[in-house]
């Protein structure tokens, strides 16, 4: 046992004591907040105002219902709104074509004239009475314009069809409200004050960071075994120690640092949630800007199985990186060996997507009960809603007895492997040496 802390601490020094430990560490958290906010924050921040011409030749007011629902849609809030839309109003009767073709001809161009409008709004009894409007543009491509306008076109049109069916306009005015659903999470019987939103970003954040640290802290795993089999050091290790010792002092020291890396942010975490109002302070933001943030919650029971499966992940996809170095001696025949293992990861993330729809289905319990991607699907359906403790000791239970049979597989591969030099094996000679090792 002393022999195999000695390479449990070995692992973890080198490693903490690296500058790229230190800067993950701080940088982290940073850029992993940057990937998540930072696409919407450019996107609210980078769209302008849009001008927009409606060439108005349906019947009754509906143009002048359209233009003003256009006029009236803003960016931001308070002393930061700011119109979406700059609109004219063209009601060209006959010369509709004309007037639409002259207007064509100046959007999109490179070196057009400064007030070219960014599109066209074409309004007619018939795109009324189908639903289908036509719009003609420079911004079509941008997903958030178009969905922008079709909000602000959609009860405008529903309003027209009511008024055009001599529904009284108060009547229309009430029916047409607009509805907002206050969501919240209930758990165990209680109301728990997270909404469901916040339930989305924690499900969502829990299964991105073990995506990532499953890729590289067994990475690292592999790496140290191919450093040290190609600098010969593996012969040295392996006449004081057996391949299994090895092996576990591995995955082990490699293990205990994402722990402590985890930690750290952890702790990083729950103090900046706690002093959220100070530091918002501090950039010069009001309390109520900080009561507008919905900061999603992590309740002992969720941290407790987050961090069991991570466990149960890292030996399971670690000891099938150790094994993959174990039996390449270049770089070259690692990028390779290492593809169905990084699939098994990625297919595990993308099993994120059905559970969220269904995190109690039938497909849902059916991939907790799967070793390679139960370590992302239990903590996420936890997430969302506590499990039985039926369903939960079984996704353990099964992820244990996969780990055991994968470590036990490994472990043979490896055992032969760290002292095979030359070609990458075949699936017969791997074959060959988990039955003889």
């Amino acid at each position: 046992m002393r022999k195999v802390l000695a390479v449990i601490r070995r692992e973890f020094e080198v490693r903490v004591r690296t500058k790229a430990f230190v800067i993950t560490t701080v940088l982290g958290p940073v850029i992993m907040a940057c990937l998540i906010f930072l696409p919407g924050y450019w996107a609210s921040k980078s769209t302008s105002t849009r001008s927009i011409i409606v060439v108005d030749a349906a019947a009754g007011g509906f143009g002048d219902r359209v233009v003003g629902a256009l006029s009236a849609s803003t960016f931001g809030d308070g002393a930061k709104q700011r119109p979406r839309y700059q609109v004219a109003h063209l009601q060209p009767g006959e010369r509709s074509k004309p007037v639409f073709d002259s207007l064509i001809g100046v959007i999109g161009r490179s070196q057009g004239p400064a007030d070219a409008p960014d599109g066209i709004l074409v309004l007619t009894d018939t795109s009324l009475s189908s639903g289908e409007i036509d719009y003609f543009g420079s911004n079509v491509g941008s997903i958030a314009d178009m969905i922008a306008l079709e909000g602000i076109l959609r009860p405008v049109i529903q309003t027209e069809r009511l008024i055009r069916e001599n529904v009284d306009t108060s009547v229309v005015r009430r029916a047409t409200a607009k509805i907002d659903i206050r969501s919240s999470k209930v758990s165990e019987g209680k109301i728990t004050g997270a909404s469901g939103i916040s339930s989305f970003w924690m499900a969502y954040i829990m299964t991105f960071i073990l995506y990532f640290s499953l890729l590289i802290y067994g990475m690292q795993v592999m790496s140290s075994v191919l450093e040290e089999k190609t600098s010969r050091v593996m012969e040295i290790l392996a006449s004081s120690l057996t391949p299994f010792q090895l092996m576990l002092g591995k995955v082990l020291g490699v293990g205990s640092v994402g722990l402590f890396q985890l930690g750290i942010w952890s702790a990083t975490s729950l103090y900046l949630t706690s002093n959220l109002v100070s530091i918002l302070r501090m950039f010069g933001q009001s309390s109520d800007v900080a009561a507008s943030i919905t900061v999603p919650a992590i309740s002992p029971g969720l941290l407790a199985v987050f961090l069991t499966f991570f466990l149960l992940g890292f030996f399971l996809y670690a000891a099938l990186y150790a094994a993959v170095g174990s039996m390449c001696t270049t770089q070259q025949d690692i990028q390779q060996a290492q593809q169905p293992v990084t699939l098994s990861i990625l297919a595990g993330f993308m099993c994120m997507f059905p559970v969220l729809n269904d995190p109690s289905g039938s497909l849902a319990r059916t991939l907790s009960l799967i070793p390679f991607v139960a370590p992302f699907v239990t903590p996420l359906r936890y997430s969302i809603s506590p499990l039985p403790l039926g369903q939960l000791v079984l996704s353990i239970g099964c992820t244990l007895a996969g780990i055991v049979a994968i470590i036990w597989i490994a472990s043979r591969i490896y055992r032969v492997g760290i002292l095979a030099y030359g070609k990458r094996p075949t699936f017969k000679e791997l074959w060959n040496w988990i039955r003889t090792a």
